[in-house]
This record gives C-alpha cells, structure tokens and sequence, in this order.
C-alpha cells in the first residue's frame, strides 16, 4: 500500500483499482461507498472517501448510467455559443447551482444546408449514457419524442409539442416602435431576423401593428432581412441609409444586426442618434458598450435559463409541469435613440 494516502499511485487517470489499494480495502467495497450502499464500517467509509478526494477519483458517466440509469448529468444544448446562448448558460448556471446536478454544455455547430434538425442528433448522442434530460436552445423542430425530458427556449417553432420557455416577442416589439414613434419617426425601417424562427416572425408582427396602431402605412421596401447576424445587417442596412427618402429610424430583430446598423450608419456619415434612431433586441452584454451604447428590448436571459432548469428538474422527478412560460420584455433606453432630426427651412 503506499506510504500516504494522496499519493497519487501513478500518471494517468485514476481507477477503482488505485482507490482500493492506497485505502486498503478490495474494489467491491470501494464500489459499495462510492454508491453509496450498505455494508461498510463507518471508519472505512471515511477512509474511502477521503481517499477518493485525495486522489481525484471520478466515476464513469456511462458506468454511472448503467448501473443506476441515471447521471446526475443535465445536458445543455446550443447550434453555436454566441452572445444570446453564453448569457442563457450563465442564468441556467446559478440556478442548478446546488441542485445536485452537473452541467453538460454541446454546441451542434451546425450552419447553413446542415443546421434543420442539429438538435435531434445532439440528443441522440448524448441522451441515455451521458445526460439525464437537456434543455435546449432554439431548436428546430418539435423534441416531443426525444427519449428524455426536455425543455426548448425560444424554439423555431413556437410553444408546441414540448416544455417551451419564451419571451413576448411581439410585445417587445411593439414596445420599441412605439418608443419611435413618441420621438417623432415616422419612417422607420426594419431588420428582420431569420424567417424560420417563431421569434423573428413575432418581432416583426408587432413592428407591423406598432405602426399600424398609430396610422402609418407599412412601408414594404423598409423591411430587409438582417438575418440574426452583423455582417448580413451592415449590409442591408448601407443600402438602406442611401436611398433618397432613407429611414430616420431603424429596429432591428436583435443586437447583433443592430450593431451592424451601427457600424453601416458611422461608414456612410450618418450620427447616431442625431441623422438616425437604432433600437435592438435582446440586450446582449455588448449592447451597452456600443458606440453610442445601444437601446434595446431586453430579454431577461438568465430568468429563461432559470425557469429552463425549474421545469426540467420538475420533469426529473417525475412531477407535472407547466408547458409553457413566456416571459415580459423591457425596453432599454441608451444613448442610440434621439428625436426624429427636423427637416431644414424651406426643405
């Protein structure tokens, strides 16, 4: 036996097998402390476990799945970590910190022709062996037959089929035209996000009732499709700051194209907000960093993770849950909005 218990008993990763012989005792009682069953003396169980630190002993989560069909494991999953996922892992974060269960974080990483149906794949890698239920971020098409609980935030779909955590989108929506509208725009154009996904269909549904609520005409050639992304949105967005009769105002379907509002308006000589009004969605981190910093929609991100995990841990137990939780937004006043610039005399 070796001379001290923490000596690690050689390179590698530790087994049952070096467990059993720093404490002295045969694998099968390790086996029966480390699962926490009957039969050991209550002085050997201390030293067990103190050997198991010491050493860093960690069991098998497919060996752990096989003997109890559980992991203790909950699997988070994401088609890519951008700033709209990283900030729901933070909220999912605290709130199954002391529940007992560890998190698992799987980006699908999957993009163009390959992303429809990215999740049903992740779920079939990981489910059974190595999670015991997963939440999943934005997922393709409805998880109702995946073989563990799962719960969706913000699904393409909409709430249907499955546990779904969202935010009131339209709503969030409407909120930022009308902040707009009160400062005097009246032409303000719109960066869709992806047209597959529920929430940007939303979004862009309130913009529409926003404008019609107070009498304006939808003008079509002011609705271009920002994609979700920056790049994408800079350049729509240069195109539409050049037309003759251009936008004074500009919400986009979320931060990142706004951001690439931003960046568009500073490269064809317009200020912000003084020549033009951009308002975003979701309140990303970046959005207060901006130059100006960004007024925003805010989704509570880390609440959605929260509810995510207290509906999963719900299902875990076997207990009956809410199907759906849709959240408030609230809109973020900063620095990027500003009255709607008055036309020159005689103009």
């Amino acid at each position: 036996m070796d001379s001290a218990l923490g000596t690690r008993p050689g390179a590698g990763r530790v087994t049952i097998g070096d467990v059993a012989r720093v404490a002295g005792v045969s694998i099968p009682t390790v086996s029966k402390v480390i699962n926490q069953r009957d039969g050991v003396a209550p002085a050997t169980m201390l030293r067990v476990q103190q050997v198991v630190e010491d050493l860093g002993y960690e069991t098998s989560l497919v060996a752990r799945s096989l003997r109890s069909s559980r992991t203790g494991v909950v699997g988070i999953l994401v088609p890519e970590f951008e700033p709209f996922s990283t900030e729901l892992l933070r909220g999912i974060s605290r709130a199954a910190t002391g529940t007992g269960y560890e998190l698992l974080a799987y980006a699908g990483l999957m993009t163009g022709a390959d992303r429809p149906g990215w999740e049903r794949r992740s779920l079939s890698r990981l489910s059974g062996t190595l999670i015991d239920g997963a939440i999943v971020v934005t997922p393709t098409t409805a998880l109702s037959s995946s073989s563990i609980p799962v719960v969706a935030i913000d699904p393409h779909t909409g709430p249907e089929g499955h546990a779904t955590v969202d935010a009131d989108n339209e709503a969030g929506a409407v909120q930022a035209v009308e902040h707009l509208l009160a400062l005097g725009h009246t032409r303000i154009a719109h960066l869709q996000g992806r047209a597959d996904l529920a929430s940007a269909q939303l979004r862009a549904a309130g913009y529409r009732s926003a404008l019609t609520a107070a009498g304006i005409p939808v003008d079509e050639c002011l609705l271009r499709d920002g994609g979700y992304q920056e790049d994408q949105s800079a350049a729509v967005a240069r195109e539409l700051l050049t037309l003759d009769d251009r936008p004074t105002a500009v919400f986009a379907a979320n931060d990142s194209s706004a951001i690439g509002v931003l960046r568009a308006a500073a490269e064809v000589g317009l200020r912000v907000p003084e020549d033009l009004s951009v308002v975003g969605f979701d309140d990303v981190p970046q959005a207060s960093t901006t130059t100006p910093p960004l007024t925003t929609v805010s989704q509570p991100l880390a609440e959605l993770g929260s509810h995510a995990v207290q509906m999963l841990l719900t299902m875990l137990r076997g207990e009956p849950t809410t199907d759906h939780v849709r959240l408030p937004t609230t809109l973020r006043v900063r620095a990027s909005t500003g009255p709607a610039q008055r036309p020159a005399p005689g103009r």
